[in-house]
């Protein structure tokens, strides 16, 4: 046959195209949907993730080594070792401090005040280099106290050239002379020594950035400094990787999930070329009696695939980026999972991930016409042209599918790549096109049984009869809304699993009724605080029974892994205190005697290979107090054991818990930044939060302000936070809820998609049984009732898509809980399965593909239907 493929493009592929264009256009809009959200999704999180990773290069600067603490702040006196070492060309202290800024309505806002040198800074830091304003234009401004530089996030809170900044319990108003070109969140840049002053850390810094002279080796310099083991050496990349692996996990399963739609999109691919190649067999057929191989015949339906693919993956680029700067103008570059807050990030469109997603829309297409081009490679010709050939599907895939199943079981414990949970990802997919396979002898089984107790029935008969007579094409028609259904009822059981496992948390982790902070991010928790005496004090006001405090301070482990939380709180009974999940653990005999317990969140166990029983060290600095009982003197780092694991649904990336005693003896630090409250019986919590407020005032009043000679009395109410536990744990809700929020339109858009292959496949499938609709309305069924048939049939194949849609999802959901979940986000929970849910999305999935299948019929079940069976006499 001389005809090439592209010209059976244009001709024979292109008239099925001009007569059901809207069948075509299904499976377009299909790709264009998961091709857009999940490129979306992609440009989002890049755009974020550039512009934090950007911010964060400014205020870093690009140093060959840094040098900071593993918990805290650097001793300056480390500045004269390094200065003198000849292998150093220069070195920049710098000290960052975050706090708040007070606005014109009297609230918080989040504010990093940076101290530096601006004498060495320059070469190291230039975009944190202080530029004084027009009006000063005093040079020597960058050298005088209780004077800032502001970048454009932080001059937002100046007021009259001045900005009021919260430290400790009292705030102080501070000159703006000036500007950094620094990006990103609010920041202010003052000297190091103002800044030192100003916060009380005199003889602190944060980190030490060092510009190596010509030569040297970085490893012969950091052997020769001989620094304690508190200290740590980073290179600039590794804040760029502290960065990526902060989102990583959320930007993959979101990606992932963004992705659900497109391999639902596979399978409505698959439906509309599967009715397509079995409504055109006998064209077929013809064209390979004239010469058009089975080979070429497989290669003309991957073709028409892929055309389809590639229409709707350009289609979805362009809808994925302008989706992706609508929600960056309303939502910023948050997500919802909360490590881009307060980013607003330009789009920064990316031609590699545009090829790449677009690549994805063509290769789903592709993989979901592959087994109707296989069906068109092995058509009978002889048959098939007298009109006996077979349909789609001969039960063949049985096996396969059986195989499908048992290999996605075999994956699923696979362990993770680079934290990503690949295995676990292959093993749905797998588990899904397996059950889907099986969706025929499904059907036999099902409606087998039924088929009994309707024989009496006409209508519903007729329409079982069908349903078990054409399995395999039941079975393509329902295959979109099962692929969609099981993603959706896993993700319902998912996030129903995690939000009463988050809800037994907080009941754990709130004991108390009240509850007092100074800081809401535990970075500013380091300069706001309640010392013990003000502890003691508030513990003594009327209606406060018992007063507990929290000290929280960061742990840098691992240079490469975001930090670990720190946490010094009461543990007189650690299995009531915490939501224990193995522990308390006795100390292994290779523990020294007097050990210090720790109690480890799951996280820590994954990433750093924490142990109950086993010995931990921590590289914490310590200080010189004498602690006889425990027996730990200054810097000794492994005198500590894991007594316990336990669940913490805050902190993706670990968190330890201490008992406050063990950390005051150890550190001599009696600071705490939280305070849990339990009134008397008969307090009003009320009146005690003005009990506390009132106090703080006092203080304020007490301390004054500094820089200032008119005290304030808006800001002086808002410098701690008052909640209760039920307000705490109504906001936790609430931000879990809006986290997951983007879950749900996704599950609407692939379920959306799936009921579009139920459209086209019965659309398909009516059209060409008008012979069969005329015949029974010879007979003598109404219009009505052969809509209804139609309708019964839409009920029938819906339903047990619904059933297998419901099943497939239950066994998905069992991986994401056990598998998915811990892989990525390092925690645990309980699975939960919200049955009463499930029945209403199962029924909703009937309802609407009865609908729809009965809205498909119309066309075909008119006048012109009777007509049609003259074509046989």
């Amino acid at each position: 046959m001389q005809s090439t493929l592209p010209h059976l493009l244009r001709t024979f592929s292109w008239r099925e195209v001009l007569h059901h264009p809207w069948r075509s256009m299904a499976a377009v809009v299909a790709i264009m949907l998961g091709v857009a959200l999940a490129f979306a999704v992609h440009l989002i999180n890049a755009s974020a993730l550039s512009e934090f990773s950007s911010a964060v290069r400014s205020v870093n600067g690009q140093p060959d080594l840094e040098l900071r603490a593993t918990s805290g702040n650097l001793d300056e006196s480390i500045y004269t070792r390094l200065a003198l070492h000849p292998g150093v060309e220069v070195v920049s202290p710098v000290l960052e401090v975050s706090t708040y800024a007070i606005d014109a309505q009297g609230n918080k806002q989040n504010l990093k005040v940076v101290g530096l040198d601006a004498l060495v800074a320059a070469s190291v830091s230039p975009a944190l280099i202080p530029r004084p304003s027009e009006q000063s234009n005093d040079r020597f401004a960058l050298f005088e106290a209780n004077k800032l530089f502001a970048n454009t996030g932080a001059s937002r809170w100046q007021k009259n050239g001045r900005i009021e900044i919260i430290t400790g319990l009292k705030t102080t108003w501070v000159d703006v002379a000036g500007s950094v070109t620094a990006g990103g969140s609010a920041l202010a840049v003052m000297d190091i020594a103002a800044a030192q002053d100003l916060f009380g850390l005199q003889g602190q810094v944060s980190r030490f950035d060092v510009r190596l002279a010509p030569g040297t080796d970085r490893a012969e310099l950091v052997s020769a400094l001989s620094l304690p083991s508190s200290v740590q050496v980073h290179s600039p990349a590794d804040a760029e990787q502290r960065i990526s692996n902060l989102s990583r996990a959320y930007r993959v399963n979101m990606t992932v999930l963004a992705l659900v739609a497109l391999f639902t999109g596979a399978f409505l691919v698959f439906s509309v070329l599967s009715l397509s190649v079995s409504k055109r067999a006998q064209q077929m057929a013809l064209l390979g009696v004239l010469g058009l191989t089975a080979r070429q015949r497989l290669q003309l339906v991957l073709a028409e695939a892929a055309v389809l693919g590639v229409v709707g993956s350009l289609l979805g680029i362009a809808l994925g980026t302008a989706l992706a700067a609508l929600a960056m103008r309303l939502l910023g570059g948050d997500l919802g999972g909360g490590y881009f807050a307060g980013v607003t990030p330009s789009l920064q469109w990316g031609t590699l991930a545009a090829l790449v997603y677009g690549a994805l829309g063509v290769a789903a297409a592709v993989v979901g016409a592959w087994w109707p081009a296989r069906a068109a490679q092995a058509l009978p010709l002889a048959q098939t042209l007298k009109g006996l050939g077979a349909g789609v599907g001969r039960g063949k895939g049985m096996w396969v599918a059986l195989v499908l199943m048992l290999g996605g079981a075999c994956l699923v414990w696979s362990p993770p790549v680079l934290g990503i949970p690949l295995g676990a990802y292959l093993a749905i997919g797998m588990l899904l096109v397996g059950g889907i396979g099986l969706l025929p002898p499904l059907v036999a089984l099902v409606y087998d049984r039924i088929a009994p107790w309707v024989a009496t029935r006409t209508l519903p008969m007729l329409a079982i009869e069908r349903a078990r007579r054409v399995r395999e094409t039941a079975a393509v028609a329902v295959s979109g809304v099962v692929a969609a259904l099981s993603l959706a009822v896993a993700l319902t059981v998912m996030v129903a699993s995690f939000r009463t496992s988050v809800m037994q948390w907080l009941d754990v982790v709130l004991p108390a009724p009240l509850y007092v902070r100074t800081a809401i991010s535990s970075a500013a928790g380091q300069v706001l605080n309640f010392s013990a005496a003000q502890v003691q004090a508030i513990g003594a006001l009327p209606g406060v029974a018992r007063v507990s405090g929290l000290r929280t301070m960061s742990l840098q482990l691992d240079p490469a892994q975001p930090s670990v939380m720190l946490i010094a709180r009461d543990l007189l009974n650690p299995a009531q205190d915490l939501p224990l999940v193995s522990g308390p653990a006795a100390p292994h005999s290779s523990v020294p005697a007097n050990a210090v317990a720790l109690y480890v969140s799951e996280a820590v166990v994954d990433l750093y290979a924490a142990k109950p029983g086993q010995s931990f060290s921590l590289n914490m600095k310590f200080s010189d107090v004498d602690i006889n009982k425990l027996a730990i003197n200054s810097g000794v780092n492994n005198h500590f054991y894991i007594a316990g694991v336990w669940r913490d649904y805050a902190r993706q990336f670990g968190a330890i818990a201490i008992d406050q005693r063990d950390y005051a003896l150890m550190t001599g630090d009696t600071k705490v930044n939280d305070l849990a409250l339990w009134p008397t019986p008969d307090a009003d919590p009320k009146a005690i939060e003005r009990s506390v407020r009132e106090y703080v005032d006092m203080q304020f009043a007490a301390d004054g302000i500094a820089g200032s000679t008119q005290p304030r009395s808006s800001a002086t109410s808002k410098l701690v936070e008052f909640s209760s536990a039920d307000d705490i744990r109504a906001q936790s809700l609430q931000i879990f809820d809006r986290s997951f929020a983007v879950t749900y339109w996704l599950q609407a858009v692939a379920i959306a998609i799936g009921l579009f292959g139920v459209a086209a496949s019965f659309s398909a499938q009516v059209l060409a049984r008008r012979k069969e609709f005329g015949l029974l309305a010879h007979l003598g069924l109404t219009r009505r009732q052969i809509l209804q048939v139609v309708a019964f049939e839409g009920a029938a194949w819906t339903a047990i898509g619904s059933v297998a849609g419901c099943m497939l999802g239950l066994l998905v959901s069992a991986v994401l809980v056990h598998v998915v979940n811990p892989q990525s986000f390092h925690w645990t929970m309980d699975l939960t399965v919200p049955w009463l849910r499930l029945v209403w999305l199962c029924l909703a999935v009937i309802a609407a593909g009865t609908v729809t299948a009965w809205l498909a019929g119309r066309a075909a079940a008119g006048k012109d239907a009777v007509l049609a069976v003259k074509e046989d006499w």
